[in-house]
């Protein structure tokens, strides 16, 4: 397998194992070398070199491969700096091979590798040191150096007393050449002690790879020890232990980037661990007493240079120590300062600050408890802070101690990220009246014992008494009404949920909704509705059970979720009871009384169905009973939520009709009755569905429904307007009718749409004429009927449709904004059968023409009706008798004209002349 195939692997072998097999092959290159006596005494430096330059290349390849992260910038920078100073150790033992092989295989005491073998340190230090944060004034430096300085002087004090002093005997030498041959071990010894605190803070950081790089400077600075040692013993350059120590020490350093990272963050970097003085101190004090105890079992008087070098050491750690009482006097200084400001700041505040040892015993509190819960301090100082803990919360708090403790002791072992920070605990506390009071408190550690874990711990408690009333009171405004006090939408339909989810019997909602309520807020105002829908919530309240949940659904509608229907008929009796209770008497509104009915959906649950469901059921039952004209009971049906669905998509294919032109209108004559002469056209609008005729009484009401009835009634006001204009140049004097919803009338810029379609058709205003319910007129608002008025001064006519269902009185005629009324098809269909419709309609068109008024009989089907009209001297009519609706073509067609421009229609077979 490739090695990218796997991405980790290599011909099987995983990347961070092939330094070791690196490792084993320059072993085994060694070892061969050795049995050969291959370059006699320069073998060793040969092989130095080459395993130099394999550190250095395994260095600068890490280096190379760094991610570009925080982790990934110290790792670049650290064996780039190892990488230069491999490079150089390479360079030196290279020099040192050649030099062996070229002068005789002698020893030369001064060589150009000096330079390279010197520099390789520096280089080695700066990987150390560079990447790290270093500090910014001169005091840390001071002390690192100082420390340093003392390290490095015991060693050396050590190492001659062991075995320098003894050397310096045997060699013969003079004291400036001695020096020289010490050289690399002096400079790697002080080298050691500069980066000893580096080393220490990546075992603490767990920096393994640093480790193992000072590990391989170890393994370098004992190599020249032993190569020293050897040639001071004997003055040769036999050096294989050395050699075979520094080999291994280059390798040791180029296997250091691929050792496994340890678990530090991503963004953590190296910081050098300084114990300041005591390091130093203890090094020296061992110096000392090796020193000593050489001397008395030697015999023999140490040299000048040992006391000068261990007198001065001596003087820095003086120095060092007395900067430290310095620094510890300070220190105690400030402890006790910021003491002081912590009990300072302790007693001032409202919050209660306690003290407690992980036990749980206080040990300090403050006054707060005293204004907060009326604890004096030596009721709570030595007793465990949980007494006072409510016993449900107990043990919540217990496990978040615990648990924050134990955070604490992992973060100490290095095994947790962070210092374990603070938590947050809310719990009730005990005040002295006995009365429990929610709290928060924050919970930190505050000290540490001489082991270094956790033994005291801050805590910082508030009383939240006030946010708690207050979070109590924004959960009930968010669930319950404002207005009425019953819970609202939002409770309902989570109680609905969680009732149907978990029901083991039939549960049903009932929705109810007040009849006309918004005609109540138009006459009385909003605030006397508000009273009305209050009155009613009340009256709901009263007649439901305990377990019964009353809620405002929104506007005029209330709801009710019976969670034991055991029995279908109880239920509907419920909501039969409801009913009466909703319309049985007046509302009463300071010194009105208000009669309202109210119509009730009742739906119950079914397999396969959630609480969302059964509402939207009710809610469709509710509609259905306010369609039927209100003042009812329904219960829902499959077929009632078929029906909304048909609804819901013949709006949508009602937007798409208007906007593809999909509609058309037809014009059904009116005739003067006495002459057959072609008076007007009423306009109606007609609608094909995918070449399928639809009645207009399946779709106007989802037009309004939908807010379609706006577009759609103007369009048709405009192509009505433009064809009868055209009819009018052409010689026909007939006007027009169309009729009007409420919706059209209340919409925006009404007049001025109906003035447009006027003036960019040039139909007269007198010419047409604008159909309205007669409930429009007598029970519409101000603003209804002040927008009728004002198409009245344009001179635009008004027609009371369906004149006679039962709105307005005949009395009440003369009050009415209009000019013509239309007698309501039910009355002419009982002319000649039914007495009591035949005495209606004739008194209609009676009291019509003595108020001046142009009277219409709508729905002429048969020769009788016509006839008795007639006889009534009721002027105009309109019917299938007379014609159809027909399109603009069959119009034409139709009707026959006189030279003087009279237009004429055959009534019932036969064409009747003007007289």
């Amino acid at each position: 397998m490739s090695g990218e195939g796997t991405g980790r692997r290599r011909w099987g072998v995983p990347v961070a194992a092939r330094p070791f097999g690196v490792i084993a092959a320059l072993a085994l290159i060694y070892a061969l070398a050795l049995a050969l006596g291959w370059g006699g005494g320069a073998s060793g430096s040969w092989l130095a070199a080459w395993a130099a330059a394999a550190a250095a290349t395994s260095l600068l390849y890490a280096a190379q491969r760094a991610p570009h992260t925080p982790a990934g910038k110290f790792d670049r920078d650290v064996w780039r700096w190892f990488g230069i100073a491999a490079l150089a150790w390479c360079a030196g033992e290279t020099f040192n091979a050649i030099s062996r092989l070229v002068i005789s295989r002698a020893v030369v005491a001064v060589s150009p590798a000096d330079l390279f073998l010197l520099v390789a340190p520096v280089a080695m230090a700066a990987g150390f040191i560079m990447p790290m944060r270093l500090p910014r004034n001169a005091r840390p430096w001071l002390r690192y150096l100082a420390d340093t300085y003392v390290c490095a002087c015991a060693l050396f004090v050590v190492g001659w007393v062991a075995l320098f002093d003894r050397l310096y005997h045997l060699s013969g030498e003079g004291w400036g050449q001695f020096l020289i041959e010490l050289r690399y071990p002096v400079f790697d010894a002080v080298l050691l002690c500069v980066l000893l605190p580096v080393a220490l803070g990546a075992v603490r950081g767990r920096h393994r790879r640093v480790v193992i790089a000072y590990c391989a400077l170890l393994l370098l600075t004992a190599a020249d020890v032993v190569y020293a040692a050897i040639r001071l013993n004997d003055g040769g350059a036999h050096g294989t232990p050395a050699d075979l120590a520094r080999t291994f020490g280059f390798l040791l350093l180029g296997v250091a980037p691929w050792v496994v990272r340890g678990e530090q963050s991503a963004d953590e970097v190296l910081r050098p661990l300084v114990r300041p003085g005591i390091a130093p101190a203890a090094t020296a004090a061992a110096a000392a007493i090796f020193v000593a105890g050489h001397s008395l079992t030697a015999g023999r008087e140490l040299r000048p240079i040992v006391p000068v070098v261990a007198g001065s050491a001596v003087l820095v750690v003086l120095a060092r120590l007395g900067e430290l009482v310095r620094d510890n006097e300070r220190l105690r200084r400030a402890v006790g300062t910021g003491e002081e400001h912590f009990r300072a700041l302790a007693e001032s505040i409202n919050d209660v600050v306690l003290i407690c040892g992980v036990d749980g015993v206080v040990q300090y509190v403050s006054a707060g408890a005293r204004r907060s819960y009326h604890h004096a301090a030596e009721h709570l100082l030595g007793r465990p802070v949980y007494d006072v803990i409510h016993p449900e919360d107990l043990p919540r708090v217990t496990d978040v101690v615990t648990a924050f403790l134990r955070a604490v002791a992992d973060a100490a072992d290095g095994d947790g990220d962070g210092d374990g920070g603070v938590v947050r605990v809310a719990c009730r506390v005990r005040a002295t009246d006995g009365t429990w009071m929610p709290t928060e408190s924050t919970i930190s550690q505050y000290g540490r014992g001489g082991d270094g874990a956790t033994d005291r711990l801050l805590v910082t408690t508030r009383d939240f008494s006030e946010q708690a009333a207050l979070q109590r009171q924004v959960t009930h405004l968010t669930f319950h009404d404002g207005l009425t006090g019953l819970p609202n939408r939002a409770y309902f339909e989570e109680r609905a949920r969680e009732v149907v989810a978990r029901r083991q019997g039939p549960v049903a909602v009932i929705f109810a909704d007040l009849d006309g309520f918004t005609a109540v807020n138009d006459s009385i105002g909003h605030a006397g509705g508000d009273q009305v829908l209050a009155q009613a919530a009340r009256r709901l309240h009263a007649g439901v059970l305990a377990d019964d949940t009353v809620a405002r659904w929104g506007g005029d509608e209330f709801a009710v979720l019976v969670e034991s229907a055991t029995e279908v008929q109880t239920v509907v009796d419920l909501g039969e009871r409801l009913l009466r209770a909703l319309a049985g008497e007046p509302y009463r509104v300071a010194d009105r009384s208000i009669v309202l009915t109210a119509s009730v959906g009742i739906a119950f649950t079914e397999d396969g169905i959630d609480g969302l469901e059964l509402i939207r059921n009710a809610d469709i039952a509710l509609s259905r009973a306010k369609d039927l004209g209100g003042g009812r009971v329904e219960v829902f049906a499959a077929k009632m939520h078929a029906e909304v669905m048909r609804r819901l998509e013949l709006g949508g294919d009602l937007q798409r009709a208007l906007s593809e032109q999909q509609f058309a209108v037809e014009y059904q004559p009116v005739v003067e009755l006495a002459t057959s002469r072609l008076m007007g056209v009423e306009a109606l609008v007609r609608w094909w569905r995918g070449g399928v005729f639809v009645p207009p009484e399946e779709f106007i009401g989802t037009a309004e429904e939908s807010g379609l009835m706006v577009p759609l009634g103007n369009w048709v006001l405009r192509e009505a307007c433009g064809q009868v204009a055209r009819w009018r140049e052409s010689g026909w004097e007939i006007g027009l009718s169309i009729n009007l919803r409420p919706r059209e009338i209340a919409a925006p810029r009404f007049i001025e749409s109906v003035a447009a379609a006027l003036a960019d058709s040039g139909l007269p205003p007198e010419v047409l004429t604008l159909e309205v319910r007669e409930e429009v007129l007598v029970d519409g608002t101000e603003e209804l009927i002040a927008r009728l008025s004002a198409l009245r001064d344009l001179g635009i006519r008004l027609a009371i449709d369906d004149f006679g269902t039962g709105y307005a009185s005949l009395a009440y005629l003369r009050q009415l904004p209009v000019d013509v009324i239309k007698i309501d098809p039910s009355f002419v269909a009982g002319l000649g059968r039914d007495e009591t419709l035949t005495l209606l309609t004739r008194t209609i068109a009676r009291v019509g023409r003595d108020l001046g008024l142009i009277v219409v009989a709508e729905g002429i089907e048969r020769p009788e009706q016509l006839e008795l009209l007639r006889e009534m001297c009721c002027p105009r009519g309109q019917g299938f008798l007379v014609s159809r609706p027909m399109a603009p073509s069959d119009i034409e067609s139709l009707v026959r004209t006189t030279p003087c421009g009279d237009a004429f229609i055959p009534l019932h077979g036969s064409v009747i002349s003007a007289s």
